[in-house]
């Protein structure tokens, strides 16, 4: 069933002002969220301020909503307060105004930095064990933890997308195993919000790239069927790479100069 009232979060944001104008025209309503007011409102889309570490401002502005594209919180590694506030109180708040006010579908915006501790030699699906390399990395683990929560307990479908890199090309190396091109961006999120059999998945947001670390058989069982390949930007990604800095321990990883960033650890036994 084709929701007829669609909520993004975090609308402000690069992700959600991109998805804005991607999904313009899909949706009967679509409303948008945030503390901030997003540039360049539309006739067709309804703003309501919101701040997601206010409960009660969740449930305001889910009230007649069908669907949720959750994008909002911290988008980066930053102090672990930041990262609590956002990431974890302000996306339980979103997962429990959904149940609340009856929302029938979540998709929620999670993160290849979930695994960004495993080695660039590794290729695996969705079933191997989070690695996370980072506070950040750390709270998206926990969001896919609570969309299975709220899948099993209280009937929510969720879709969890893992993203890699959404941008218009792939600006260096390790992008082009994990860019995700916008327009399978929006496959992937048409996906969360239509699909009539989804339960709760957890898919890689990554595009049919040559390079890519991750097995996406969870997303294309569910009808995903990427049209984009970084392999055809490789050579401005990769004289974009000549440039960059030597980084010994965030080349070893997926997760870049997430991983490397306060690293301490012990290379021999990772």
């Amino acid at each position: 069933m084709i929701p007829r009232s669609v909520l993004i979060t975090g609308a402000a944001g690069g992700l959600g002002t991109r998805l804005r104008g991607l999904m313009r025209g899909l949706y009967p309503r679509l409303v948008l969220t945030d503390r901030a007011t997003p540039k360049d409102l539309q006739p067709d889309e309804t703003f309501v301020a919101a701040d997601l570490a206010q409960l009660d401002e969740m449930e305001r502005v889910m009230a007649g909503i069908d669907a949720v594209v959750h994008l909002g919180g911290m988008s980066v590694e930053n102090e672990w307060q930041a990262i609590l506030d956002a990431n974890i109180i302000g996306l339980y708040n979103a997962f429990e105004a959904a149940r609340r006010c009856g929302v029938k579908r979540v998709v929620f915006a999670s993160s290849f930095h979930v695994v960004g501790y495993y080695r660039r030699n590794r290729r695996f699906g969705t079933e191997a064990r989070v690695r996370p390399d980072s506070r950040y990395g750390a709270s998206k683990a926990f969001g896919e933890a609570l969309a299975s929560l709220y899948a099993d307990k209280h009937g929510l479908r969720v879709l969890s997308i893992r993203i890699g890199n959404i941008d218009d090309r792939p600006v260096d190396k390790r992008r082009l195993s994990g860019w995700l091109s916008p327009p399978d961006f929006l496959q992937l999120v048409r996906i969360g919000l239509e699909h009539p059999d989804l339960h709760c998945e957890i898919v890689w947001g990554v595009s049919d790239n040559e390079r890519n670390w991750w097995d996406n058989e969870a997303a294309l069982r569910l009808g995903y069927r990427p049209q984009s390949n970084a392999e055809t930007l490789r050579d401005q990604a990769l004289a974009a790479e000549a440039k960059l800095p030597h980084d010994p321990i965030g080349e070893l990883f997926q997760g870049g100069g997430f991983a490397s960033r306060e690293f301490s650890g012990d290379l021999e036994r990772m």
